[in-house]
């Protein structure tokens, strides 16, 4: 058994001892912190998470060390996002808010139109290839502007890649800061994304105001 196993094990042992006795809020509370900071202090909090409000509903956020990873609406299935981040990530997974803070911070300044660009480490290995390519250069869409799928087709260096281009806006796993609801049809129409047509909506609406 090696040293992270180990480490993993005692976490598991804490929680279920903790679990088997009567306890309330405030003490299962306590018993959570206390493992985050363990876990983190021992290196085996890979992924970090935490649920916030926003004007678009409730929004998972979860980090690795590299940074921001995921931002999942509650249309995504909260508790699918987080099995999907343990298969492709790591199953060393805990809500762990204060980690987040800076994120969640940022987004509320953004949502009360008080930050116009996010200033975030982002984490973009759960995309890859073109898909990637294209969420490195959705940030160059400045606040209350908007392209076309073609526009971007052709900012990224692949005219012919429009439909490409929407699916990589469509499997965006960072919706909100990288803005893939900048992306509109030709024909000015929503398009899809991966909140609905109505958080597009009150994002664009937000930004134009």
């Amino acid at each position: 058994m090696n040293d992270n196993d180990r480490h993993t094990g005692d976490l598991d042992t804490a929680l279920a001892a903790a679990l088997s006795t009567p306890a309330d809020d405030a003490v299962l509370a306590r018993l959570h912190d206390r493992l985050v900071t363990q876990a983190a202090a021992e290196g085996i909090l890979d992924v970090a998470y935490t649920v916030v409000d926003s004007p678009v509903g409730p929004l998972l956020l979860a980090a690795t060390t590299r940074g921001l990873v995921r931002v999942a609406y509650a249309r995504e299935d909260h508790d699918l996002v987080l099995d999907e981040l343990g298969r492709k990530l790591s199953a060393r997974i805990l809500r762990a808010p204060a980690r987040l803070d800076r994120v969640a911070r940022e987004l509320a300044e953004y949502f009360a139109g008080d930050r116009r660009a996010f200033d975030l480490d982002l984490d973009l290995s759960l995309s890859h290839g073109f898909r990637q390519l294209v969420q490195r250069h959705l940030p160059a869409i400045g606040y209350g502007q908007t392209r076309s799928y073609g526009e971007v087709a052709m900012l990224v260096g692949n005219p012919k890649a429009v439909r490409a281009v929407g699916t990589a806006c469509a499997t965006n796993p960072l919706p909100v800061v990288v803005p893939c609801h900048r992306v509109l049809g030709a024909d000015g129409s929503l398009g899809g994304y991966i909140g609905g047509a109505e958080a597009k909506s009150t994002l664009l609406h937000l930004e134009a105001a």
